[in-house]
């Protein structure tokens, strides 16, 4: 399978390229469950042709408490070896013939795109058989890759509708989707599957922010220690003036 974003895709928040509005992806970065489902969809379906160098297998591991055996049964695929980072299977000179261009690395997509973006996008691709690939997307258009999670998500047709600008201009624009073709998963389901993968991408893009979050908590537990000794301290100190 060909691998997943050359840039990334649902519908409330902020406004996208050509005016798009983007949906939340409401992702939860502490949910070591989430990213090692994503982990696994990554390595299916975009390492193939995007790599994750600034990553590498052990600090997966390690950051979501699996054993090498776990990581090299359930995420190596290419036969590298648990030390090693996250490299892509396509070699260069085959992604610029397909693709004509060199195949981004991912590793911190996520903090380019922002993760409203990736969510919607990976959500966002139309059935257009002018297009190379037979598929375009509303956030990206006119893009340069194929939608590879399409066998979970099934093949969408977009709902067009008029709109006309203040000066009276009339063009037919995209205010959703239509199901064409079921994929293997319900939209429920997809949607979900495609928040494991943006949350993994976000943990690609900052790993060191688990043990920020992790280590938070902590502090405001000491600082809330802190601020009942103080508390104390200033009513023993007061006590013979009151």
């Amino acid at each position: 399978m060909f691998s997943l974003f050359t840039s990334l895709l649902s519908m409330g928040v902020v406004a996208g390229g050509n005016g798009v509005v983007l949906d939340t992806a409401d992702i939860q970065l502490d949910d070591r469950e989430a990213i090692q489902r994503g982990a696994k969809l990554f390595v299916n379906y975009c390492l193939n042709c995007h790599s994750a160098s600034l990553m590498r297998y052990s600090r997966i591991a390690r950051d979501l408490g699996m054993s090498d055996e776990e990581i090299s049964r359930q995420l190596i695929t290419t036969g590298a070896k648990v030390g090693e980072t996250m490299e892509v299977v396509i070699l260069e000179e085959d992604a610029k013939r397909w693709f004509g261009m060199a195949v981004p690395d991912l590793s911190v997509i996520a903090r380019a795109r922002g993760v409203d973006w990736l969510y919607t996008y990976l959500r966002s691709f139309y059935r257009d058989e002018s297009r190379p690939w037979g598929v375009n997307n509303s956030v990206f258009k006119d893009v340069g890759m194929p939608h590879v999670l399409w066998e979970l998500q099934g093949l969408q047709a977009p709902v067009m509708e008029s709109h006309t600008d203040a000066q009276g201009n009339t063009s037919e624009v995209i205010r959703g989707f239509t199901l064409i073709e079921k994929g293997a998963l319900n939209t429920a389901e997809y949607d979900a599957a495609v928040r494991d993968l943006v949350t993994f991408l976000a943990y690609l893009g900052e790993p060191s922010k688990l043990q920020r979050l992790a280590l938070g908590k902590w502090v405001l537990l000491f600082l809330v220690g802190l601020l009942v000794l103080t508390f104390l301290l200033k009513k023993e100190y007061w006590r013979d003036i009151h």
